[in-house]
């Protein structure tokens, strides 16, 4: 039985190792080196962290096999908070298990603690799994691009 939870200090290397493997399937370069202690106060710096994760394991205290990761964040035209969730990732394997609800599910609970009445994310356009998994849970999408600006 999948158990999802929020993530431990204790789950960061598996943590950082799901991330990395996120970034190939997503064709991204790979994480920085030093990733987990940046994390690290993100998640864990304070009672009501900025980021806030959750994982996936198989069973309680099995393999972590899955995270998503989100924040509060804030809409100008709809006046309004809302949880945007970056990233929800599941290992090769076990996509297609019920675990993505599953996290889908947790991170509508955090929306639902935290007041807020909806949740936004993005996927690449190419991820046709994904946006079948999206649609069947009942979300809909906008078709925008994402733009990147270094400020150094």
């Amino acid at each position: 039985m999948t158990n999802v939870r929020r993530a431990r200090v204790g789950d960061l290397p598996d943590l950082v190792s799901l991330i990395a493997e996120h970034a190939v399937y997503e064709k991204a370069d790979p994480p920085d080196d030093g990733l987990a202690g940046r994390l690290e106060p993100l998640l864990f710096g304070s009672p009501e962290p900025r980021l806030i994760g959750l994982v996936a394991e198989l069973e309680e205290g099995g393999p972590v096999v899955g995270y998503a990761t989100c924040s509060a964040e804030v809409s100008t035209w709809d006046g309004a908070e809302y949880l945007h969730m970056d990233c929800l990732f599941l290992r090769d394997g076990h996509r297609g298990l019920g675990i993505g609800e599953l996290l889908m599910d947790g991170v509508r609970a955090e929306a639902r603690r935290l007041g807020l009445g909806h949740v936004q994310w993005q996927t690449p356009v190419w991820n046709d799994g994904a946006i079948r998994f999206y649609g069947r849970i009942g979300a809909t999408s906008k078709d925008k691009r994402r733009f990147f600006l270094p400020v150094r």
